[in-house]
């Protein structure tokens, strides 16, 4: 991680962060499923342009264009529908606090589906990430049962962590390509196959209008947290491996609560504050990199 990267990494974090407020706010009026199109469909339409003035192609063959649609399923498709499932009964910062265990479901994805041997660091990391989760879930998943709403929400967010651990690993296959190509065809590919999903849930075209504060909530949903991040996010992949990019999610949940606080009215519990500082100091410990230095 250069200091070039770690500074892309805060950005992206800022953009990302934002993304639980802006989805927070649009699904009062749009379905999630919608709300998924419209973020991949926007955001598809707003590189398109881009690559070409850079001077970039998207893929010529048909297997360039299978890689990037099997990306998008698991970078787009299925994270996006699942947390903005969940985030219709969970809180916009607990909900980015979920999404900060990435890196453990990215190390679990490596481990068991890649075979890769894992430190020692990492593994204590894992075991401690998992303490966070459980702690944040905590007794109300027993006293309501699983069926509960709440509970519900924040299995379907983890779940998409879960997908976005295997998109890491898919990712290698496509650590050479530029990132606006990366970010612009993993798009295309989420909005063709996002079209008939969105059609058979929630038959979009029969919705009413929504007001112009989510038309602007979804309009920077697109541009800031998924075109403009996109790009970010492949760079940094490119550039320092699938494994560092996800270190974003630790940053992620100090935007997302900050705006939830103030916009939203939203607030964690004494025990979710708990276990996101939980899920805090195993990404540390799977980092490895304060500890060495102290060590040093």
């Amino acid at each position: 991680m250069s200091n070039r990267n770690w500074v892309l990494l805060v950005l992206l974090s800022i953009l990302w962060g934002c993304t639980f407020f802006f989805v927070a706010v649009a699904l009062k009026e749009v379905p999630p499923m919608t709300l998924v199109l419209a973020r991949c469909v926007v955001a598809a339409m707003a590189l398109a342009p881009v690559l070409h003035l850079l001077g970039y192609q998207f893929p010529a063959s048909l297997a360039g264009w299978r890689d990037f649609s099997v990306m998008a399923i698991l970078n787009n498709i299925i994270p996006f529908s699942l947390i903005f499932y969940g985030q219709q009964y969970v809180p916009s910062g607990l909900a980015a606090v979920l999404n900060a265990t990435t890196p453990l479901m990215s190390l679990l994805v490596m481990r068991f589906v890649a075979g890769e041997a894992i430190s020692n660091n990492k593994i204590a990391g894992v075991l401690i990430g998992m303490a966070g989760v459980a702690t944040l879930i905590g007794p109300e998943a027993i006293n309501a049962g699983l069926a509960s709403a709440g509970t519900i929400g924040m299995l379907a967010i983890l779940g998409g962590t879960l997908s976005y651990g295997l998109s890491g690993l898919w990712g290698r296959r496509l650590s050479g390509t530029a990132a606006p190509v990366s970010a612009a065809s993993q798009l295309m590919c989420s909005s063709v196959m996002m079209l008939p999903i969105a059609g058979m849930t929630d038959r979009f075209w029969l919705l009413p209008m929504p007001s112009l504060t989510v038309i602007a909530c979804i309009v920077a949903l697109a541009l800031l947290s998924t075109a403009l991040a996109y790009i970010i996010f492949f760079e940094i992949m490119r550039s320092a491996g699938p494994l560092n990019v996800m270190l974003v999610t630790l940053l992620i949940p100090f935007t997302s609560i900050a705006l939830g606080a103030l916009y939203l009215g939203e607030s964690l519990s004494a025990r979710q504050i708990a276990g996101a500082l939980v899920i805090g100091g195993s990404l540390l410990v799977i980092d490895g990199r304060l500890l060495r230095r102290r060590t040093a």
